[in-house]
């Protein structure tokens, strides 16, 4: 796209995702925008040889594009659209959200005592114009030493079920972690000083 041309004023954001969590922190950033919300229905398969960088970031604008068709006459011409995916990789393996309570707590028995890396990629899709801007966090995270009771029980309370590695950092998921270096709103689903500055790039100011 030629960058001299003019683009229409983003009238709206649209974030392509039914995650509370991220609903929870665009609404954070207090913008005059509205918010629309929609859950896009992306392939998720990713080739085996994609680096998480790349894996993250693709799954993100995916999700971006896939909710362009759904826009329907709500602004359809001028939204912002932003998508997000968020991925655990420990030992060079990507842990997704488990299918049921046992790959909960095999994810678990694989994170605790150890560091694992977290990695969010963000897609930001201009409707008016086409234009597609998309970028990714990591956030080093290391857990604590955890025994089988404390992981049984942890996966019982139902909050690691539609996690990224099982657990949750905004939640009680909390009390399983010693440390992290980098971004924790990364580690939560949504890294909002990246989105912030991709935000300022089209125009919507923050702060």
């Amino acid at each position: 796209m030629d960058a001299s041309l003019p683009t229409k004023q983003v009238r709206q954001l649209v974030l392509a995702s039914s995650s509370p969590r991220r609903r929870d922190l665009v609404a954070s950033l207090d913008l005059s925008l509205p918010v629309l919300i929609l859950s896009t229905d992306a392939d998720e398969q990713t080739p085996p040889d994609w680096s998480p960088s790349r894996i993250v970031e693709q799954l993100a604008l995916r999700k971006a594009r896939a909710a362009v068709p759904m826009l329907g006459g709500h602004d359809a011409d001028r939204s912002l659209i932003i998508g997000a995916d968020t991925i655990v990789v420990v030992d060079g393996d990507v842990l997704g959200k488990p299918v049921d309570e046992q790959d909960a707590l095999r994810m678990l028995t694989r994170l605790q005592g150890r560091e694992h890396h977290v990695y969010t990629g963000v897609a930001c899709l201009e409707t008016s114009s086409g234009r597609e801007l998309v970028r990714y966090r990591m956030t080093r995270v290391a857990m604590k030493p955890l025994d089988q009771d404390r992981m049984k029980r942890y996966v019982a309370t139902g909050e690691p079920l539609d996690k990224a590695g099982s657990y949750a950092i905004q939640g009680l998921g909390a009390t399983l972690v010693d440390r992290l270096d980098g971004c924790y709103f990364n580690v939560v689903g949504l890294p909002l000083s990246l989105l912030s500055e991709m935000l300022s790039a089209f125009g919507v100011e923050v702060i």
